[in-house]
């Protein structure tokens, strides 16, 4: 389901040659395209709550939300590689949202906030157990409570996506950018969003798509309409 790095680069390219906007190296590409990609990711997640602020009984409804639930879980991730420091696990560094918690592969953990700790753990009816544990997450780190917890953790999480890279290498007699799959990085979006990623990296370049160009007239007239009903 990924979107190949280097068919995104190729037709980046073809589009700049076409409008004689000149070339993108693959250093501006990579920056480019890692943005691009981040936004359309979070727009997953802004178009999922606009969803649910909606009436569930249409079939484009349910369309909708399986065509974005299948978007959304290829980010959907597990770990149990945690690293352990006097009691705190460190997450893995792509976590962008984190799910469940799982203690000894049998218990989900209830999560509390810092403040809580105090009062929680000072009443024998409240005081967290192996049984019942609970934990804190803060700048990416858990810590379990009773602190006494020893056996491993594992957790369920939403992973951000990776950078997209454009690796290369450089032809010694003509000085081509010359693609090198070991070197690079496939976008991690969804396959269906390839022709979205395009536009948004030409829009980056300084090159309007008819897409855009559509949506960029509609806007000003809109706000045209808008001035005009103020007078």
């Amino acid at each position: 389901m990924a979107i190949n790095v280097n068919d995104v680069y190729k037709s980046v390219l073809v589009v700049l040659e076409q409008q004689k906007r000149g070339v993108i190296t693959p250093n501006e590409f990579n920056r480019i395209a890692a943005q691009s990609q981040l936004e359309i990711y979070n727009q997953y997640f802004d178009d999922l709550n606009q969803l649910l602020g909606m009436a569930q009984t249409s079939l484009a409804y349910a369309d909708r939300m399986a065509l974005l639930d299948e978007k959304i879980s290829l980010f959907k991730n597990t770990s149990s590689a945690l690293t352990k420091t006097s009691g705190t696990y460190a997450v893995p560094d792509d976590v962008h949202e984190l799910g469940s918690v799982i203690y000894n592969d049998v218990r989900e953990v209830q999560r509390i906030q810092q403040y809580e700790v105090y009062t929680t753990n000072a009443s024998p009816l409240t005081a967290p157990s192996a049984h019942y544990p609970v934990y804190t997450y803060e700048n990416k780190k858990l810590k379990l409570y009773p602190t006494t917890l020893t056996e491993d953790v594992k957790i369920n999480y939403l992973k951000s996506p990776s950078k997209p890279i454009w690796g290369f290498k450089i032809d010694q007699n003509l000085g081509h950018y010359i693609y090198n799959s070991r070197a690079s990085t496939d976008f991690e979006i969804h396959s269906s969003d390839q022709s979205l990623l395009i536009d948004k990296i030409l829009g980056y370049a300084g090159v309007m798509t008819k897409d855009q160009f559509a949506m960029s007239l509609a806007n000003n007239k809109e706000q045209q309409i808008n001035v005009n009903d103020q007078k």
